[in-house]
């Protein structure tokens, strides 16, 4: 039997089935006598859920990255939110509630009204806020939940959905692959599968209903597969199937110190995205040839107030020399849609990925845009620094931001030497890339954005992910006008969003002519190997086949049928 999901994480596991199945807490609306003491153990729950997190913030940082590491900062702030103890508190103290009910009742409240809202972040900020409740909890009833630590034999985990605790605590040695009822490829369980490198299958509807304990499965991460009790014939292609890649794999490594050229001897560049200066790291190992993307959000999101202009480009300093002459490409802050600082007091919106966010919020509070574009400026003697705006909706937005810069330089005197690109991830800057390409050094297209805009589809909603379509005609039509403006105007075009990685769309992409390719440090040594075996002008006829096509289906067959030569 075969159940269809969506592909997280590439790999082929075969393994035994281990259901990691909530253990269900039983919370009651008991009153108590004592309230001073109930809330005594309250308070001494959550300092040792603190002292858990801050294990698991490590052990996250050492096994994968620190920009994972990160999602747990946003656990602790949920722990002891000042919005959500005082309320705790009081349901303990005046109305005289049990510790799991007051805190379950408040955490519900708050994890509903985020699950109700529109957007990624939210819907992900509840199921954190929920992660963070069950821990409390358990603690407070004493009920021992699911440790996917003790797994001790090589399974394949079945789960209605992973938390970033769960799969941060997943052992590579026994775990194999891992498949959920729920999730997407941006979730944080299928993003934490990509750093480990462990195959996952997401969105599957219902596999832990389906299989039971002791099951036979396959995890094809590669084509979102997962297969129950195969046959020998089954596990035999698989098996073969899973040693080629290991092969390939093996074959990748050999391309670290070497430089991204097509068949035809057309250079390429290949470059990562990073989320802090510790991710440079995996971004040199991997052979990158420059930072196409350094999310500065992070710097600000890890922050109990807003970064100062020196502990910015202390940071930027850091990236920039540890990258020597290769570019480095630094967005300036993209906070709010999916992102929210809880120091930063933004009024709530019906849609804030259409709202007041990015290069909106800068210019509206301009002395927190120049606090950084001031940091960037003074690092940039450090390196070869490439400034980017993101969410730039219109010529006029560009040039007050441009207009803002330049205050920066004057009010620090002296020059600086740098390059300003933006973000194309609005259909409406690609429509008028001929324009914008005469203001800028280059472009950058992010195409999570660039995507759920041009569908009108939240890529996290998993009734329209039908409609996450990269490989649309309509969409590739998008990218070859922003492509041929920069190039018309003598400027380069890259891309920094999950497309960049895909490899369907990598051909179509060289084909288009697109310079630089952003991705995940991981994903870079697979994509060096696979522009060696393509040819620029035979990728051009494929990408211009693609574009006269009509669906998107039919653009990943018309690819995937030329790479199966």
């Amino acid at each position: 039997m075969n159940i269809k999901g969506i592909a997280a994480s590439n790999g082929i596991a075969i393994a035994s089935v281990f259901k990691l199945e909530n253990t269900k807490l039983v919370i009651k609306n008991d009153k108590i006598l004592d309230s001073e003491q109930e809330l005594n153990e309250f308070l001494n729950v959550l300092d040792i859920s603190e002292q858990e997190l801050l294990e698991l913030r490590d052990l996250t940082a050492k096994n994968i990255d620190e920009e994972h590491a990160q999602i747990f900062d946003a656990h602790l702030q949920i722990l002891k939110d000042p919005a959500v103890l005082p309320e705790v508190t009081s349901l303990i103290v005046n109305e005289k509630y049990n510790a799991s009910y007051a805190y379950n009742t408040v955490c519900e409240t708050f994890a509903t009204i985020f699950e109700n809202m529109d957007n990624d972040y939210m819907k992900e900020r509840a199921s954190d806020v929920r992660d963070v409740a069950r821990r409390v909890i358990a603690k407070l009833q004493g009920v021992i939940i699911n440790d996917p630590t003790q797994i001790a034999s090589e399974v394949i985990v079945i789960a209605e959905d992973l938390t970033p605790s769960d799969t941060a605590q997943l052992n590579k040695q026994f775990v194999k692959g891992f498949a959920t009822n729920v999730g997407g490829r941006t979730s944080h369980s299928a993003i934490m599968a990509r750093s480990l490198e462990i195959p996952a299958v997401v969105g599957t509807f219902d596999i832990l209903s389906t299989v039971q304990d002791g099951d036979i499965l396959i995890i094809d991460g590669y084509e979102g597969t997962v297969i129950i009790n195969p046959t020998k014939e089954e596990i035999a292609f698989y098996n073969t199937k899973k040693n080629e890649k290991m092969k390939l794999k093996e074959l990748y490594k050999s391309l670290v110190s070497k430089a991204s050229i097509s068949l035809d001897g057309h250079h390429v560049e290949l470059a990562a995205n990073i989320g802090s200066p510790e991710d440079v790291k995996s971004v040199i190992e991997n052979g990158a040839e420059g930072i196409g993307l350094y999310r500065t959000e992070f710097l600000y999101m890890n922050n109990d107030d807003f970064p100062t202009e020196d502990e910015q480009y202390i940071a930027y300093k850091m990236v920039l020399e540890s990258m020597g002459n290769k570019k480095v490409v630094i967005r300036t802050l993209d906070i709010g849609g999916d992102k929210e600082l809880p120091y930063l007091d933004l009024p709530k919106e019906m849609n804030p990925f259409l709202g007041h966010r990015a290069l909106r919020l800068c210019l509206d509070k301009v002395d927190l845009f120049k606090t950084q574009l001031k940091a960037l400026l003074r690092a940039s003697k450090h390196g070869n620094l490439h400034i980017m705006f993101p969410m730039v909706a219109t010529i006029n937005e560009l040039r007050r931001a441009k207009a803002v810069l330049k205050e920066c330089e004057q009010e620090l005197g002296g020059s600086y030497k740098y390059k300003l690109g933006i973000m194309v991830e609005i259909p409406a800057v690609a429509i008028l890339a001929d324009l914008f390409a005469k203001e800028v050094d280059f472009f950058s297209i992010g195409t999570n954005d660039l995507i759920q805009y041009t569908f009108a589809a939240d890529r996290m909603n998993q009734n329209v992910s039908y409609l996450y379509q990269p490989y649309n005609p309509s969409l590739l039509r998008l990218i070859k006008m922003v492509i041929d403006a920069s190039h018309k105007e003598g400027i380069w075009t890259g891309m920094c969003g999950e497309m960049a990685g895909d490899q369907i769309a990598a051909p179509l992409l060289l084909g288009l002519g697109l310079d630089e390719f952003s991705m995940s440090a991981s994903s870079i040594l697979e994509t060096r190997y696979l522009f060696s075996k393509l040819d620029k002008n035979e990728m051009a006829k494929l990408a211009n086949q693609a574009l006269n096509k009509s669906t998107n289906e039919e653009v990943y067959e018309l690819v995937n049928q030329y790479l199966k030569k």
